[in-house]
């Protein structure tokens, strides 16, 4: 059987292996097997069947045995040869592939490139042959000719979409490869590709003709005809953009483009309006500044309506920015600020209009005109020169004039506006306006500019505070300008903001002292020298020695500090600075606060950088962790300040301290591991660390607060070795240990932060190490535990800590949450074991993934699934004095999953959720609520059947404000508004007037935030069963 045969036998049942044959038969071309004249003589009782299907299938043997061949096989007369053949048999189908090949190769030539783009078919309309000009007897012979050429196919159109995009494919190529070929044509190729195309709706088909033919405009439907998970789907942006591409593409367009689209700038849809102006920008950087001048005065007329008029902010934006694109092409070249050149003839208008509306600048218009100028004060250097002096002289002249103190400050809003597009400039054209050859287009204006800002910003009441915004504004941009002030006057201007942020009484308005601290933190990365030189010290100045009674004075002052502290030069001399005070302040040993906040600020501050690549790591860690933890482990014993004894203290050091150690190396991270219990004391007298001693007193015992940071910050790198005096170092021992001060610890703070040292070890241990261990502590409460006394209270946290620790990794899960499940109904720990769930899931600062946890990606998943079925199923044969701890352990867990996690189980849980909200725990019900709203939004045929039980309680819970936290009020509103539109009306219509009613009392809810969610909810609920008016 012959390689034509097998093809044809397997084409339509088996493309692949019907591929492999034309390939077989192309390396036997290769290998000389067979000649070309042979391989196509095997088609001839194929390709003259009366079959088309037949004829189609042997055609497209041929293209697939041409495409399979390497480049240099053919001649260039084989080349010839197949082309004339392929362009003969292209109304059969399955030539074009083989077209495409022979294209490519660099023996296809100018004759070939011809005939193949004359035996393309079209929709064979001949009078579409009248585009063709009239001006030679030879035009009705071609038009005869051109009619010729579409009798292959009568109406392209009719055809499947995959032939007519492999056509285009085909002409694209020939496009890009052969286009001084096609151009030979002339109007011929212009008219065949036109009568193609026409017509075609197809997105995947438009995007390759607007790609050929940047030149014609076509009428289309936008919206894609490809479905939305269609990969190769268009969109109608996709279509506009490449549209736009091409009415943009010559100049020639402009007498056709300009007066159409202005004309479309009286569409009343924003849509089209915004694709107007996009289109507009687009030509005018694309058409030669000639034509674009001639149009600038007609643009400008045209755009200012939708400027001065504001109606819709998106559009006022693509105003100015078609604005800006005409003096931005208009300036290009141009060195010359002549009143005869194009850009000068386009501004000149504009700035007269814009001088006129800002005779009365108190007007709505000021806002405008300061962005039109601004606009196109930004397009370019020459453009800012002209607008400037246009501008400047006569509004400098209205600010002088006027004492009204709105009517100054929309003037110098404008001015700020001016001095924005400077800046714009000043940063991206590479090289300082003041290095120019025409002059600094503002240097003439500077010491009027620094003076009238001065003024405005130190002289103006303290009460005027946008006014006053407005001139720190423009001060910070005189100084933003390279090489524009001089350093005493940048430094002038820094003795301003210090003075506003250190000096003035806000009065309740924060406003100006923000700003003043934004332009310091901005001033601190041009100049920090004058920040060091003048800020700091005045800032420092200003933090007391020792105790102080008003701790606002520093809070300002430190918050300012540590804003400023962005730049590495000016944060390694503010925390040298920071450290030094604290040093000092320690000594007096009188305000705990104060202590608390400066720490505080050199945390934001470490924050903020890249310690593990910081030259002062080696300092901080001398200086605060060594130090600091030393004289905190001293001062519980009496041996040191006593402020660093409080726990909120303990707490801010130990997270500055567990920040420093992550960012060692695992080589240090190993050493400092071993002062996680002796913190740094090295046998120094009187500390003894807290583990295997007894009846610790309070002020030592809350040193495990820093023991619990040093454990987080060594990370999984460090070995887990710890030394601690009269103890040899064992995992096991040292767990026990630890679940023992965790159990009996009657302080909340240390108790908890003993839980997350258990936790860590837990969870970043091998489980060959201390699963089993774990595990025999949760089982064996006994073991932490007094004797004969059953499981301790104080047991129940460690139990679930430690079951936390292990669900996290996912060991042994199953068998974990099957014990604390079976907790739940002992009467004497199994409401304390239901608060417990709500550990299991909850994100904790300390075991994090920061901190080396090993937290694996679907354990809320595995949690979940294990602890709802089993919850669901046990609370039916609970007693009635266990439920309870069961819908409370629910809570717990559901408060920390995702709604669609829930969604899995979401008819089982929703009776018990109902239940949950007659519980009297306020943050059970809370947690409740929450799962409701996302229950509702996610999957709202769930509750339908519930409504009835649903309503009440929630308006219940919703205008109760004495036995409801704002939290439950608030959500139990934010669940009824959820309700319509989400739930079928015939559901909800019975509980409207019952809704509506009870809502009354959250209307007088003494949280503003309640009382609002009330007015929209019922609101919402009013206009259920009401007839739509519209239309």
């Amino acid at each position: 059987m012959s390689d034509v045969q097998q093809y044809l036998l397997k084409t339509d049942s088996d493309k692949t292996g019907a591929g492999q044959v034309a390939k077989r038969t192309a390396e036997k071309l290769g290998s000389k097997e067979v000649s070309l004249i042979e391989v196509v003589e095997s088609l001839g009782e194929y390709i003259n069947d009366e079959d088309s299907s037949i004829r189609s299938k042997a055609v497209t043997y041929l293209s697939q045995v041409i495409s399979a061949l390497p480049d240099a096989t053919l001649s260039r007369q084989q080349v010839q040869v197949l082309c004339q053949f392929l362009c003969d048999r292209i109304e059969d189908g399955g030539a074009l592939g083989g077209l495409r090949k022979l294209q490519s190769l660099g023996r296809f030539t100018q004759e070939m490139v011809i005939l193949t783009f004359r035996a393309l078919p079209n929709d064979g309309d001949p009078d579409r042959g009248l585009w063709l000009p009239q001006k030679h007897p030879e035009d009705l012979k071609f038009i005869d000719e051109y009619e010729c050429l579409v009798e292959h196919f009568q109406d392209l159109m009719l055809r499947p979409h995959s032939q007519r995009l492999q056509i285009l494919e085909l002409i694209n190529d020939l496009m890009f490869k052969h286009r001084v070929a096609l151009k030979s044509l002339g109007d011929e190729a212009m008219i065949g590709i036109t009568d193609l195309v026409s017509g075609e709706k197809d997105p995947r088909s438009l995007m390759i003709i607007f790609s050929i033919l940047r030149v014609i405009m076509v009428e289309w439907d936008l919206g894609s005809h490809a479905e939305a998970n269609d990969p190769s789907r268009i969109t109608a942006q996709d279509l506009k953009t490449r549209l736009r591409n091409c009415i943009s593409a010559s100049s020639l367009f402009a007498p056709f483009a300009f007066p159409q689209l202005i004309e479309k700038l009286d569409s009343t849809s924003p849509n089209v309006k915004k694709d107007v102006l996009q289109t507009l920008g687009a030509c005018v950087s694309s058409y030669s500044q000639s034509v674009v001048s001639n149009y600038s005065i007609t643009i400008w007329d045209s755009l200012k309506y939708e400027i001065l008029n504001v109606q819709a902010g998106d559009l006022a934006e693509e105003a100015l920015l078609a604005l800006q694109a005409v003096a931005a092409r208009l300036s290009e070249g141009l060195t010359s600020t002549s009143q005869t050149t194009h850009v000068a003839r386009y501004i000149r208008p504009i700035t007269k209009e814009c001088n006129e509306q800002l005779r009365e600048p108190q007007h709505k218009q000021a806002k405008p005109v300061g962005q039109i100028l601004s606009s196109l004060a930004a397009s370019s250097i020459v453009a800012l020169y002209l607008v400037v002096k246009a501008v400047v002289p006569p509004l400098m002249t209205l600010y002088q004039d006027t004492d009204n103190i709105a009517n100054r400050r929309a003037l110098l809003e404008v001015l700020v506006q001016l001095y924005n597009a400077a800046v714009a400039l000043d940063q991206t054209s590479g090289t300082s306006l003041s290095s120019i050859d025409i002059g600094h287009p503002l240097v003439s204006f500077k010491d009027r500019f620094l003076d009238l800002y001065s003024q405005a910003l130190m002289g103006t009441p303290t009460e005027e505070v946008s006014s006053r915004v407005v001139a720190l504004t423009g001060l910070l941009r005189l100084c933003q300008l390279r090489n524009y002030l001089q350093n005493s006057e940048i430094g002038m201007i820094v003795q301003y903001l210090d003075e506003i942020v250190l000096t003035e009484d806000p009065a309740g308005r924060d406003e100006v002292r923000n700003e003043a601290i934004q332009a310091l933190v901005e001033l601190s990365r041009l100049k920090p020298n004058l920040i060091l030189e003048i800020t700091f010290p005045a800032f420092m100045a200003k933090l007391p020695d020792q105790s102080i009674n008003e701790q606002a004075n520093y809070i300002t002052t430190l918050e300012g500090l540590a804003q400023l502290s962005a730049e590495r030069s000016t944060s390694d001399t503010l925390i040298r600075r920071l450290l030094n005070k604290l040093e000092g302040v320690l000594q007096t040993d009188k305000s705990a606060n104060y202590v608390q906040a400066l720490l505080s600020t050199i945390d934001f501050v470490l924050s903020r950088r890249d310690l593990s690549a910081d030259p002062n790591l080696s300092s901080y860690h001398e200086r605060i962790v060594v130090a600091l933890v030393r004289r905190a482990a001293l001062a519980s014993f009496g041996s040191g300040p006593q402020v660093l004894t409080e726990a909120p203290t303990l707490e801010i050091l130990g997270r500055l301290v567990g920040k420093i150690i992550g960012a060692h190396d695992e080589h240090q991270r190993r050493s400092i591991a071993l002062e996680t219990y002796t913190l740094f004391t090295q046998d120094e007298l009187p500390f003894i660390p807290v583990p295997y001693r007894y009846h610790v007193p309070d002020k030592q015992r809350l040193t495990m607060i820093l023991s619990a940071w040093i454990l987080a910050g060594v990370g999984t790198a460090a070995a887990t070795l710890y030394t601690i005096p009269h103890a040899n170092f064992d995992l096991e021992k040292l767990l026990v240990e630890l679940t023992r001060l965790a159990a009996v610890e009657t302080i909340p703070t240390i108790r908890q932060y003993t839980l997350r040292q258990i936790a860590l070890l837990v969870n970043r241990a091998s489980p060959s190490d201390v699963d089993a261990a774990a595990l025999d502590i949760m089982q064996n409460p006994s073991r932490i535990a007094q004797p004969n006394a059953g499981p301790a209270m104080g047991a129940i946290p460690v139990v679930f800590w430690i079951a936390k620790a292990m669900v996290l990794r996912l060991s042994s899960s199953q068998e974990i949450l099957d014990h604390v499940l079976s907790l739940l109904p002992d009467e004497r720990c199994g409401s304390a074991s239901a608060r417990g769930f709500g550990t299991l899931l909850a994100s904790d600062e300390l075991v994090s993934k920061e901190h080396g946890a090993v937290i694996r990606l679907l354990f809320k998943q595995r949690v979940f699934g294990i602890c709802s079925t089993r919850i669901a199923a046990d609370f039916r044969v609970a007693n009635a004095t266990a439920k309870p701890n069961y819908l409370v352990a629910l809570s717990g867990i559901l408060k920390h999953v995702p709604t669609e996690i829930m969604m899995t189980e979401i008819n089982a849980l929703v009776p018990l959720l109902l239940q949950s909200l007659d519980l009297p725990d306020q943050e059970v019900k809370a947690a409740t609520i929450e799962s409701l709203v996302g229950i509702s939004q996610q999957s709202p045929g769930a509750i339908e059947g519930h409504m009835s039980m649903l309503v009440g309680r929630l308006l219940q819970a919703a205008a109760d404000p004495e036995d409801n936290i704002f939290r439950v009020r608030y959500n139990a509103l934010q669940c009824l508004q959820i309700f319509p539109g989400r739930i079928k009306e015939s559901m909800l219509l019975p509980f409207r007037s019952m809704v509506v009613r009870g809502i009354l009392p959250a209307l007088d809810d003494p949280k503003r935030r309640a009382r609002k969610a009330a007015v929209e909810c019922r609101a919402v609920w009013l206009n259920i069963g009401e007839p739509d008016t519209e239309g």
